[in-house]
């Protein structure tokens, strides 16, 4: 298992913490330049991941939502950096429905190698890494660990959930987009919609209880590198709708287009 896994759980905990503090009590809500809202608990878990990743190797840089912006000339030949979104599904904050998340995944070379993702509320936690698998913790807050070989022992190996004749498909009951409603009608069989918040609907693929999540909205890159990573770990795949490429990341524009995530 990767060396950074152990303080990356450390930094999510932490970040967990200030983010929960928040969500406890009232709080403004400001909209940033993209209309998208914004808490204080984004700026406080963005101020301890920062921190944390730079203990961990301060040669490593971070592209975060919360960070400063990063012109592409200053990143594009960065061969490793971390991405992060400190508090992924903002406006399930504000609703107080728990399906919110803190993302952190280490892209090498374009493509995430290591991805975790901790949903506070739930505190549950998801790791994975490239040619090493995927794991879930549950009252992951309550988990004492030394290293990386610890971590794993204490943790269930994903997938979870075994085939089953019903198809599963990630997607909104209220706001079904008219393309993800004609990805289900091509699907040969029973399908059933199953529905997440945040970064959680990769989590619901890597644990087997979906078989596809159609994303046919924007993104950004931040909301897909951890996901991406603990799917690809458990032999899923994260394809660009244009032309099936695999999904990459540090592009000039950070704004995804399409995609679609399989086990």
């Amino acid at each position: 298992m990767h060396t950074y896994i152990n303080d990356l759980f450390k930094i999510c905990l932490a970040a967990g913490t200030e983010i929960m503090e928040v969500y406890q009590q009232d709080f403004e809500v400001e909209v940033k330049k993209d209309d998208s809202p914004l808490t204080i608990a984004d700026k406080r878990a963005h101020n301890v991941i920062a921190e944390g990743l730079n203990k961990i190797d301060a040669t490593i840089p971070v592209l975060s939502e919360e960070g400063r912006e990063i012109p592409y000339e200053e990143r594009k030949n960065w061969k490793q950096f971390w991405l992060v979104d400190p508090l992924d599904g903002t406006k399930e904050f504000i609703k107080k429905n728990g399906e919110f998340t803190v993302n952190i995944a280490l892209i090498d070379e374009h493509y995430p190698i290591l991805g975790v993702i901790y949903a506070p509320a739930l505190d549950t936690f998801y790791f994975g890494v490239k040619g090493k698998g995927a794991y879930k913790i549950t009252n992951a807050s309550q988990v004492n660990v030394g290293n990386a070989e610890e971590l794993v022992n204490q943790s269930n190996p994903l997938p979870e959930v075994n085939e089953s004749d019903v198809i599963n498909v990630v997607a909104s009951r209220s706001h079904m987009s008219k393309e993800t409603e004609e990805f289900i009608d091509q699907l040969d069989g029973e399908v059933e919609v199953v529905s997440s918040g945040s970064s959680l609907k990769f989590c619901l693929v890597a644990e087997g209880k979906a078989d596809f999540y159609p994303r046919y909205a924007p993104t950004m890159e931040w909301d897909t590198g951890a996901g991406q990573a603990i799917v690809e770990a458990v032999g899923g795949k994260v394809t660009r709708h244009e032309d099936n490429e695999r999904f990459y990341y540090n592009r000039e524009d950070l704004l995804n287009g399409w995609f679609l995530v399989e086990r």
